[in-house]
């Protein structure tokens, strides 16, 4: 196999796909490795109704840095009907290369669709664990069931991941993270276990954290349990950081789309996502140029699914008086929160968006997972009702114009999921929240963290009375989400542990919801 081609001739190959070369290529001779290669796990994401990738990266640490040659390294990958891979369906090699840090994202195409698939990885002698993954049904299958969880906001330093324990036990066909995959902080002072590193800033920071986060036994076993979908918040770059305006926390960086730049190639390395996110490559990164994680996935007839980036195109966070981050205010002393301009998923995704809600009428229900609570949620202080300006009301506009799709596209079923607050949420999505008589144009369940600290319970009942669309909130405990799809019904199961910060945690049911097919009304059912 010739695979001297240069740095910038083998990052213009990923703008199109993952190079796949075919088994007879393979040779591992002069490469053997003396320790697993595979300490961070597999995973599968980003499928279609014929296609998934496929992901893993070398690791080889020793107490003198990396062991693996600075040069690109032949994997195989194979996919199988069965856990013993008598029955190999597809088989190729794809090359790991050191400037992505080792890491490998076979795009296997060519399946059949609505199948379970058993796949490994093989390099230099030592072969993966096993990891299963799925295509989607076809768009005009009659589907009976779609069994999804839904999480976000999984920071080490503040629990232990055992969510993922009871999330693998759940069924699943999919799962939807919803952003804060790591955090970029250096060592805290209230977690249960601690970062092993300062604040990030550059690439191999960056690398260094996924690592830290990926070697959790938990976390690896659900990756390589189902396909994820995946897109991010603030904290895989800096807390609430707005496109290429720095957020806070941690030291000042003078170029921050250069810090932005590396986070976000980090995050492609350790994510099963498309080589074609690279829009213009890695070079192109550096020029604040577009890294596409949004995406749309649909599970036959049964639901649609959009996943959105809210981080990425958004305008600056509005009367913040740092001029950096995020901040709480009356939102009658800001005038300029509602300008009619202001955008959270920029022009482009908006088009997109309004685009795939046009064929909403072919989804029994219609879904959108985005990082953060979508619906107005007001803050009450003394007399006053404040906002929160990082989130959807930070850009009141914007969230009005997304309202006037789902009316205009007469979008049946809408379902939002979010995360980002570390609570619970469940309610509606109104056209006007300040009339509680307005029109409701679906339903939103907002999850809890897996493991991050939030505000407590003390505001909960005060903010659910000012606030009369949401039906149901919870902020102390942390967990994950099941969403059950059928024809006739969506039921949301909202799982919690006892204690994250103990590793033996149990999980319960903190409450159960049923929404029926063309009603738009959630009930709760225990």
């Amino acid at each position: 196999m010739n695979i001297s081609l240069s740095k910038r001739a083998l990052l213009k190959h990923l703008i199109a796909a993952t190079v796949v070369y075919p088994l007879s290529s393979f040779s591992q001779a002069n490469i053997r490795f003396n320790q697993n290669p595979f300490v961070l796990g597999v995973a599968s994401g980003s499928p279609t109704e014929d296609s998934v990738v496929l992901w893993t990266r070398l690791v080889d640490e020793s107490l003198f840095g990396s062991e693996l040659p600075a040069n690109a390294i032949e994997v195989k990958w194979e996919l199988a009907n069965d856990h013993q891979f008598a029955n190999v369906i597809q088989a190729g090699v794809s090359l790991a290369l050191p400037e992505l840090a080792h890491s490998v994202h076979a795009e296997v195409r060519d399946l059949p669709s609505n199948r379970w698939f058993y796949y490994r990885f093989t390099a230099g002698g030592k072969v993966s664990q096993v990891g299963k993954t799925r295509t989607l049904p076809a768009a005009n299958d009659s589907i009976d069931r779609l069994r999804m969880a839904y999480a976000s906001c999984q920071h080490y330093e503040h629990g232990y991941f055992t969510a993922y324990k009871y999330m693998r036990e759940e069924d699943l066909d999919l799962v939807m993270f919803l952003g804060d995959y790591i955090y970029e902080s250096g060592p805290g002072k209230k977690g249960v276990r601690s970062h092993d590193s300062g604040p990030l800033i550059h690439l191999d920071d960056y690398r260094k954290r996924y690592v830290l986060y990926k070697k959790d036994a938990y976390l690896q076993a659900m990756h390589a349990a189902c396909p994820w979908l995946m897109t991010w918040d603030d904290h895989e770059v800096q807390n609430d950081y707005a496109a290429l305006n720095p957020g806070t926390h941690g030291p000042y960086v003078a170029d921050f789309p250069k810090r932005r730049a590396a986070a976000y190639q980090a995050y492609y390395e350790h994510m099963p996502i498309r080589a074609s996110a690279l829009i213009d490559g890695i070079d192109g990164l550096l020029k604040g140029s577009e890294m596409r994680i949004y995406g749309n996935f649909r599970f036959g007839s049964l639901a649609n699914i959009a996943i959105l980036d809210d981080r990425q195109y958004r305008d600056p966070n509005i009367c913040t008086p740092s001029g950096q981050g995020s901040a709480t205010f009356d939102p009658q002393a800001c005038p300029d929160l509602f300008s009619e301009t202001r955008t959270l998923l920029g022009k482009t995704q908006e088009q997109w968006l309004s685009g795939v809600l046009k064929d909403s009428g072919k989804s029994a229900w219609n879904v959108i997972g985005q990082p953060t609570l979508y619906a107005q949620r007001y803050f009450p202080s003394g007399n006053k009702l404040l906002v929160w300006n990082d989130g959807w009301d930070g850009f009141p506009a914007a969230r009005k114009r997304l309202n006037q799709v789902f009316i205009q596209n007469k979008v049946k079923n809408l379902v939002i999921f979010g995360g980002d607050v570390h609570e619970n949420w469940v309610g509606y999505i109104k056209d006007d929240y300040d009339n509680p008589l307005s029109k409701t144009l679906g339903v939103e369940f907002c999850g809890t963290s897996v493991t991050t600290i939030g505000g407590g319970e003390k505001y909960i009942a005060s903010r659910l009375a000012k606030n009369p669309h949401f039906i149901f909130a919870q902020a102390s405990k942390k967990g994950y989400g099941i969403a059950q799809f059928t024809p006739a019904e969506l039921t949301v199961t909202l799982k919690v542990l006892s204690d994250a910060q103990d590793a033996n945690s149990e999980i319960e049911s903190l409450a159960k919801f049923r929404v029926d097919s063309g009603t738009n009304r959630i009930t709760q059912i225990s």
